[in-house]
């Protein structure tokens, strides 16, 4: 390996504009995302529990309406 590969990563570099970058990777990176032409519109929970026992639960948007949501439960149990 060329040398420059020891001196990886490079705090300098890894700062670089992280004023800018943060606030939008903080928007985008969250639970539920509400931006204008952009966001969540689906949410889904999968438990499983120590017996096998498994609830999956979604909610998604309907018709691109963040007032609407349609939810949906399926629960079922493993085979060992």
């Amino acid at each position: 390996f060329p040398t420059f590969f020891s001196q990886l990563p490079d705090p300098a570099i890894e700062d670089q504009g992280k004023e800018y970058i943060r606030p939008i990777l903080n928007k985008y990176a969250a639970v539920c995302v509400r931006c204008p032409d952009y966001g969540t519109r689906t949410n889904t929970v999968v438990l499983i529990d120590s017996e096998g026992q498994v609830t999956f639960t979604e909610r998604n948007m309907i018709n691109a309406d963040v007032n609407q949501w349609k939810t949906s439960t399926y629960e079922f149990k493993l085979h060992s």
